[in-house]
Formats: C-alpha cells, structure tokens, sequence
C-alpha cells in the first residue's frame, strides 16, 4: 500500500490561521521536532515555521516622496541632515541610501575612519519621530521655479516613505579572517591579524533562506517581518545567485540567495531599523527580517529542521586574498562552531566574533509568530518564486 503524501497549500494553512487553530513554531523550535519526531511527523503537525536576522544591511535605504513646496522646487540636489539622497527622480522624489555618509564626514582621511552618521543614521531618525533638516537646492524651470528650499520634517510630514532595500538577508556568507600582519577594517568589522579573530554575520538556523534553501515558497509578494513591521519581498536581491555549491540538505556553503525588499517606514520601529557605523570602513542599517516558511510537505519539514551544526560557510581571507578580488576558499566551519564562540582553523583556537545578533534573530522569529498564532498576519502566495539552481527547476 503506497504512504499517503503530507500536501498542503497556503490557503489551507492561511484558514487555520483564521480559525485560530494553526501551529507555528520558530525554526529553533522546528530543529528539535524534527530531530525528535522526524519530518514527516513534523509535517503533520506544523503548519508555519518563523525564522529571524537582525544584522548590518548595507544594501539598504529608502524612497521619499517630501512634498511639493510653494512655490514650487524640481529639487536637484538633497540633503537629509547633511547626508546626500539621489534626486534624479522627480520633483520632490529622492532615495536615501544606508551607506551615504554625512557630505563633511573625514572619511577614511584619518584612518581609522569612525562614519559616526550617514544614511542608516538619518533613517532611524525618522523612524524614532525625530525633527530631520531638509535641504534643497534646484535650477529653477517655469512649472517649478523655486532654487531652494529648507524644512525641518518629521517622518508624519512626509507624503511617502518607503524601505525599499536592493539586497537583505543574504542566504549564508563569508567567515572572514586576516592572514596578514596587519589590523584590517571591513565591512565584515575589525578583523586582527595572524588569526586573531574570525568574524561571521548569519544567524544560522534561524535565517530565512536557510530554512527554504531553494527559494520554494518565496517570491515576489511573499509577507514578511520589517523593520518590525508587515513588509515584503518583491524579488531577489541585486546579488542573488542560486548556483552556489551546496550541501547534501540544501544549504549553500558560501554567499547565495538574497532578498530585496520593501515596507511603508512610517510602521516601523527604531529598534529594527538602526543605523551603523563600522569602523573604517562606513556607515550602514541593521535592518531586522523575519520570513515566515509554510510546511506545505515533508520536504518543507525537513528544510526547516536543519541545525547549526548542519550548516557550514567557507572561511576567506580578507588580509590578502578578498581585497585582490580573489576570495579563496581556505576551509569550512560550521554555524554550531562559529556560535560556541571559538572555531579551530590551521591548528589554533581563534575567537569567533558574531555580527548578527542571535537575540535580534530569535526575537523577530517570535513576534512573527505571536503575530500569525493570534490571526494578524496570513501567508501570501507569491506571484513568482525567487530564482532557483537549475538543478532544481521543473522541466
């Protein structure tokens, strides 16, 4: 007699939400039932599992639209709080990006350089209520002939504002260390020389894209958690590549899938949208997302029940080999390593050093879940999947 598949779909998990009746559990909840009870069992019984990261997103930032003026301004160039925004758009449209440091920040000319404020920063200004310069200047035309302008808004003041962010929460990256002699400033953070650290930024098994490695549930329009708000996914991410050499379970072994992103600022909070400054290297946004996984089968169940342990990222040298552009896969580690606080590489103990937050992470898988068990927020059925490996796409 053949078994009897586990199938579900999305509208039958979203009617279990609606009555009140879905089970969801956090995916560091999902990795102990299906080590327990095996993923058929777990298919059964689960019906959503919530997944979290909380880290610098320097692919990040945010559209505004900043009213029209009287009398009117086609704006040429804009300034938020002294940082630039891009006003190549429309009259009274501009793009702050995360990464846009304040226009008189030193920079790198007194080495290291601190980026104490930039476009991650003026973000998290708006999204905590606080008064933001506004400045202006413009060629004048006969429809909009103002040459400048300048206002102290809040975020209530603007018309529009929308995170809109290119590239988010990267499906597995580097673990990097230095090789060299020296101390080096990365976006990666600082990183010491002959081995003095080694530094990671995933939240391993609660990640996002760990827990549906071949982007099978998620796409264009998919709901998720942003910012600490309802945000969602509207593609892949500028970086997105599928075909990265992966584990027997799914999981790629170094930079893979990415998300991009988007949802109205005005319904966030500070605590999921700040602002960063990497020493030395530039400012950016730590930016909070939480996607919720259907278990629309076995195979689902299994994806979400990975472990720490059963994930690995390649080791590069950012000393010598990543600045040349050459970023040599020098080993692997696993996630359960990196997160004990010390892995063993080229016969050493070498500290590891998380610039993903796991609390961040585990909290935002949390409030997803409160969020969905008390009917608030349904699963969306997206419009078209993410791009996959051709391995795993249907012929």
């Amino acid at each position: 007699m053949a078994k009897k598949r586990i199938s579900k779909t999305i509208s039958d998990i979203n009617r279990r939400i609606k009555a009140g009746k879905a089970v969801v559990v956090t995916a560091d909840e999902m990795t102990h039932i299906v080590k327990e009870n095996g993923s058929k069992k777990a298919a059964q019984e689960v019906d959503v599992v919530t997944t979290g990261t909380f880290a610098p997103m320097c692919s990040s930032g945010a559209f505004i639209n900043f009213g029209h003026t009287k009398p009117t301004t086609k704006a040429a160039h804009v300034w938020l709080n002294g940082v630039p925004a891009y006003a190549g758009l429309a009259a009274v449209d501009v793009y702050i990006g995360a990464t846009e440091p304040v226009e008189d920040d030193p920079l790198n000319r007194v080495h290291p350089g601190q980026f104490k404020y930039g476009g991650g920063h003026v973000i998290r200004d708006l999204v905590a209520g606080e008064k933001v310069t506004l400045k202006a200047d413009a060629y004048g035309t006969d429809c909009y002939p103002n040459r400048e302008f300048k206002k102290k808004v809040t975020l209530d003041d603007l018309p529009y504002a929308m995170l809109l962010n290119p590239r988010n929460a990267y499906q597995n990256y580097n673990c990097a260390i230095n090789l060299s002699k020296k101390t080096i400033y990365t976006y990666m953070g600082v990183i010491k020389p002959n081995l003095g650290n080694a530094n990671y930024s995933t939240s391993g098994q609660l990640s996002p894209l760990f827990n549906d490695p071949y982007y099978l549930t998620i796409g264009l329009g998919t709901r998720i958690f942003l910012g600490g708000a309802m945000g969602y996914v509207i593609g892949p991410g500028t970086q997105h590549n599928p075909n990265v050499k992966r584990r027997k379970n799914g999981t790629p072994l170094g930079p893979a899938g990415t998300l991009m992103v988007m949802g109205e600022l005005k319904k966030m909070a500070p605590k999921w949208v700040a602002g960063a400054s990497i020493l030395g290297y530039g400012c950016s946004l730590a930016v909070g997302v939480g996607v919720p996984i259907p278990i629309l089968n076995e195979e689902m169940a299994s994806f979400t029940g990975i472990s720490d342990e059963e994930i690995h990222t390649q080791v590069v040298d950012y000393g010598n080999d990543y600045p040349r552009g050459e970023a040599v896969k020098l080993g692997q580690v696993s996630y359960a390593e990196l997160k004990s606080g010390t892995i063993r590489f080229d016969g050493q103990d070498v500290p590891a050093v998380p610039l993903s937050s796991h609390v961040r992470a585990l909290e935002i898988a949390r409030i997803l879940k409160d969020w969905i068990e008390k009917g608030g927020f349904l699963l969306s059925e997206p419009q078209e999947l993410l791009p996959t490996s051709p391995s795993r796409q249907k012929s």
